[in-house]
């Protein structure tokens, strides 16, 4: 299986069952929509964020099919001025490449260092998926093991409101 083998061994310790789907190289939603069409569950939009001074880092995880507004965004997490995060600190925090950013990727994250906001729409699904950590396979788990997973990371996170007025 494509990926990082760490994932696969948590994700087994966790008894986190998972079905695996190969597939070409899904660097952007647009590209990876090809891929996901007969796979049942909810799809992600994974982007990472830095604040202005560099000190903190965000995952935002929302359904991939809601565009997100940096602006807006900025306004709804009350974290002040956000850019995207460098492929360098995409490296540090979360041992990813660029098109690649996961919740799996938090298995890199030993400080707990980021923090995630997830889209509460998410919560409505039964099956989510994410890449393991290689953009070219997708993972689908329940969303009951999603955040089993996070509670095992460690790292903070909260549901938010990412589309509603």
């Amino acid at each position: 299986m494509k990926g990082d083998p760490k994932l696969y061994k948590m994700l087994d310790e966790l008894k986190i069952p998972f079905d695996y789907h190969e597939h070409p190289p899904g660097p952007t939603i647009e590209a990876a929509l090809k891929y996901w069409k007969d796979i049942d569950s909810a799809h992600c939009r994974n982007i990472f964020f830095r604040n202005h001074k560099g000190n903190k880092h965000y995952l935002v995880i929302s359904d991939h099919r809601y565009k997100i507004d940096i602006h807006d965004l900025e306004k709804r997490l009350k974290q002040g001025k956000l850019t995207f995060a460098s492929p360098k600190r995409l490296k540090k925090y979360l041992g990813v490449e660029p098109g690649s950013v996961s919740l799996f990727g938090l298995i890199n994250d030993t400080e707990r260092h980021v923090y995630l906001f997830i889209d509460k729409n998410l919560q409505k699904s039964k099956k989510i998926s994410f890449h393991p950590n290689i953009n070219t396979a997708s993972l689908v788990i329940s969303t009951r093991d999603m955040l089993k997973f996070l509670e095992h990371t460690g790292n903070s996170y909260e549901f938010i409101g990412l589309y509603e007025d």
